[in-house]
């Protein structure tokens, strides 16, 4: 492992090896507390089998399964095989309980990904379907980590983050060898988190020290500088960051449920105002900060689209944001309402499921992707039709929802933390089933849809109609389908805003016209909305936008 050299002077150097915090924390995923009632902060029993084993219930198998006792295995190691439908094909990975997150598709058509419970780096060969693991032997035995970010330098190198010993990793894909450093730690404690390389630099967010820091690509370790952007929010968590195509750096700063700014940075000025004074510089001159709208609350992933704008999802809810900044105006979306199969809802303690998406990208084709934590999907936004497609991910583990764990039923999340995009294709990783998966997005749609109005005007206590034409692959396609409808008004258990119903009607050929009736309370709050208008099954979700505007 090395050590780093300060460019500036905003953080402190440090030239040790790796930082071993005294307890292992994963609860805090993006600042959600998860809904589970099993506690997985424990740290890594000791290697041998002793008593304090044998009162732990801790059964030796001489495999990652070990870092957690008995009862805790089915949660952290999986429950089943992997699975496959329509759209989506998964794979088990070899070695157990490796708990996958952070992963990148090479240049060459290869799939890398991080086994965080183990240290190593896997290779997977879609063309052979073969698994090759990567033994880092600099990692601590039993240690486990985070590593939330990973990118490909044009070197042939990946670059990852390592949250439980605040470490940067870069592996070789040519030499298969790995390399490291410490990372710079703030007073207050650190976690890298994201991480992205553009040009000759590497990007990591700090979520819990308070910056943004870029390190120098170098091939030798020993050699890296760096910077540190400082938060505008002191104590503020740090979320993603991008990079726009106008070298502007984006990223959030919040609080959660409290207070929060979208950043923008000047980055080619800001560089070279450091690079050429080597000294305390100033963000005024280069920074702009924006007020984050009601609603979000937990700024997770960051993205910009073709257009400039840049795209936040809310991890505390199901809603994301779009930022236009010339207009310098947010405008709030919504995602499906989770289907019953991924929350089970077992003892009717949840009244308003959410969707929690996660982290965002953008594909070759310029849409949006991301990943819906606790809707077990993974949607795709076409930005410029204003069309969601949320695809199902078949694999579920039951004891991170609110399912009967005496049933078969197919009930739960796998945990889909880490994905990547390539031509007709988003792989990913589940967490906590053990798999990385294929989503083939070139597959014909079972449903396509179409509104017959992109606007709807209602005054308060109004009610106006949509038609939501639906055509069917196959008419045996609407079998056992669903209308499913969402939107960003206001809402709590008991009231709405907005108050959407629809009636189906006999299908025309391979064509259903949906009627759909939106009202608006005496009490509604003028403003515009987004109405999420679709049909899904049990494997793909397909939906249009339509905006609705109260007046008073």
């Amino acid at each position: 492992m090395a050590g780093s050299k300060e460019k500036s002077a905003k953080v402190k150097k440090r030239g040790k090896s790796v930082n071993k915090k005294g307890v292992f924390v994963v609860v805090f995923f993006g600042g959600i507390l998860l809904t589970s009632t099993i506690m997985f902060a424990l740290p890594p029993p000791p290697p041998t089998m002793s008593e304090d084993d044998i009162e732990s219930d801790i059964t030796k198998t001489g495999t990652p399964m070990d870092n957690f006792p008995d009862d805790q295995r089915a949660t952290f190691c999986g429950v089943e095989e992997a699975k496959s439908n329509s759209f989506v094909t998964e794979y088990k990975i070899p070695t157990l309980c490796t708990q996958p997150l952070a992963i990148k598709v090479g240049p060459d058509g290869n799939i890398w990904f991080i086994q965080t419970n183990t240290g190593s780096i896997a290779k997977f060969d879609p063309v052979s379907e073969q698994f090759t693991e990567f033994e880092n032997s600099f990692w601590p035995e039993q240690g486990r980590t985070m590593s939330w970010g990973m990118d490909y330098s044009p070197d042939g190198t990946l670059w990852y983050t390592d949250g439980t010993y605040d470490s940067i990793w870069k592996f070789n894909t040519i030499t298969e060898t790995f390399d490291g450093m410490s990372y710079p730690v703030s007073e207050s404690g650190s976690l890298p988190q994201k991480l992205e390389i553009d040009g000759s630099n590497v990007f990591v967010n700090d979520f819990t020290g308070g910056k943004i820091t870029i390190f120098d690509l170098v091939q030798n370790m020993d050699d890296v500088t760096y910077m540190s952007v400082l938060n505008p929010i002191p104590e503020a968590f740090t979320g993603d960051l991008t990079i726009d195509a106008e070298n502007n750096l984006w990223y959030t700063n919040w609080v959660v449920d409290s207070t929060g700014f979208l950043v923008k940075l000047n980055l080619a000025d800001y560089q070279n105002e450091v690079s050429i004074d080597d000294t305390e510089t100033t963000l005024e001159k280069y920074i702009h900060v924006f007020d984050f709208p009601h609603d979000l609350n937990t700024a997770n992933g960051l993205t910009t689209d073709q257009n400039g704008n840049v795209w936040i999802v809310d991890t505390s809810s199901s809603f994301f944001f779009r930022f236009d900044p010339t207009t310098q105006e947010f405008t709030k979306y919504i995602t499906t309402e989770p289907p019953l199969s991924s929350y089970g809802n077992v003892t009717g303690v949840i009244k308003t499921p959410v969707s929690r998406p996660y982290w965002i990208d953008t594909d070759n084709s310029g849409n949006l992707v991301f990943n819906e934590q606790t809707s077990n999907q993974i949607a795709v936004l076409d930005v410029q039709k204003e069309s969601l497609v949320e695809y199902m991910i078949p694999s579920k583990n039951p004891n991170w929802a609110d399912c009967d764990l005496d049933s078969s039923a197919n009930c739960g999340v796998a945990q889909i933390f880490g994905f990547d995009t390539t031509d007709g294709a988003i792989w990913f990783t589940e967490w906590a089933e053990n798999n990385i998966g294929v989503i083939d997005t070139t597959k014909p749609l079972p449903f396509k849809t179409n509104t017959d109005k992109e606007t709807l005007v209602l005054k308060k206590g109004e009610s106006g109609e949509i038609t939501l034409t639906i055509t069917y692959a196959d008419i045996s396609d609407s079998i056992n389908s669903e209308i499913k409808t969402s939107h960003t008004a206001s809402t709590t258990t008991n009231f709405s805003d907005l108050l959407i119903s629809s009636s189906r009607n006999s299908s025309q050929g391979n064509t259903e016209e949906i009627e759909i009736t939106v009202q608006a309370s005496e009490t509604s709050l003028t403003g515009n909305y987004k109405v999420l208008l679709g049909i899904g099954n049990n494997e793909v979700t397909v939906s249009q936008y339509v905006d609705v505007i109260i007046e008073s």
